[in-house]
């Protein structure tokens, strides 16, 4: 396959969930042995003991005992190293996150890193996740079934949620300008391969191209722009390091018509040509 490969949710689960405990020698071994890929679903891990290391869009992220993490659908991912001891693998289809929890999920200007736990938190985490996963596994006769599995891992996605949100909030104070950052984040997530321009975005947002900037500037410290671009730009490593596609290929997937153009405007950005970082990353 010359595209980065994209794991389905459906191939593996009627009901929109999958989850797994790992703990010592159980771990899953196919989630162990994945190589880079996308998912078209999300991912959360609870890890209560051990460390690993992953791969999120070329950010490499590490984690130790007591955490969340979550991956969001199409982020490029593989794992480097892990040693996860205890702790459990869930695979949710999107359409199972409540609107306003994918806004926190989505909505994160940076690469999300994960959420460290104190003991009680964890500690209801797991406790909400066993019951979850008893409910998951048991006899599916019941007429409720479903419904209670449905309610029970909305109701784990929500501390997710809340967890990465109270993080953020700790750190950003929610102002009219964050949450004009966040909006833009989440539109250039669904619109960056059609929609290249600021006055396009301005437009989808209904404010003046210039206030969109300035927002833009004083929360991220990017032009709407740059924003755009390093969007563009990330697609485009993906493409070049994970996949086989030729440049031409790559250039018409991310909605270029030109691929001349479209390398002008990566080497521009990286100071390489496709090619060059094509070759430099994959020796």
């Amino acid at each position: 396959m010359k595209s980065i490969p994209l794991h389905q949710l459906k191939t593996r689960a009627s009901s929109g969930l999958e989850m797994r405990s790992f703990a010592g020698d159980t771990k899953p071994a196919d989630v162990e042995t994945l190589g880079a890929h996308r998912d078209d679903h999300y991912l959360f891990f609870l890890l209560g003991s051990g460390n690993a290391s992953l791969m999120i869009d070329f950010n490499q992220l590490h984690f130790k005992d007591l955490c969340l993490y979550y991956i969001l659908p199409g982020q490029v991912h593989h794992r480097i190293r892990s040693d996860m001891e205890t702790g459990w693998y869930m695979a949710v289809d999107t359409a199972l996150v409540p609107p306003d929890y994918r806004d926190v999920f989505e909505g994160k200007l940076l690469v999300q890193q994960p959420a460290i736990l104190n003991k009680p938190e964890f500690d209801e985490c797991n406790l909400l996740i066993n019951l979850l996963n008893d409910k998951y596994t048991e006899s599916k006769d019941d007429a409720f079934h479903l419904p209670v599995t449905y309610a029970l891992l909305e109701a784990f996605i929500g501390i997710v949620a809340s967890y990465y949100r109270d993080e953020e909030d700790a750190k950003m104070k929610v102002s009219r300008p964050v949450e004009l950052a966040r909006q833009f984040k989440r539109l250039l997530n669904q619109q960056v391969l059609n929609q290249k321009t600021p006055s396009g975005y301005a437009d989808l947002m209904n404010v003046s191209e210039g206030y969109l900037n300035e927002v833009l500037k004083k929360v991220t410290g990017f032009s709407v722009s740059q924003l755009i671009l390093n969007e563009v730009i990330l697609e485009a490593k993906r493409l070049l390091y994970y996949s086989k596609l030729n440049v031409k290929e790559i250039a018409h997937s991310l909605g270029y018509q030109d691929h001349t153009y479209f390398s002008r405007v990566f080497k521009n950005s990286e100071g390489v040509s496709p090619l060059q970082f094509r070759s430099k990353y994959l020796k």
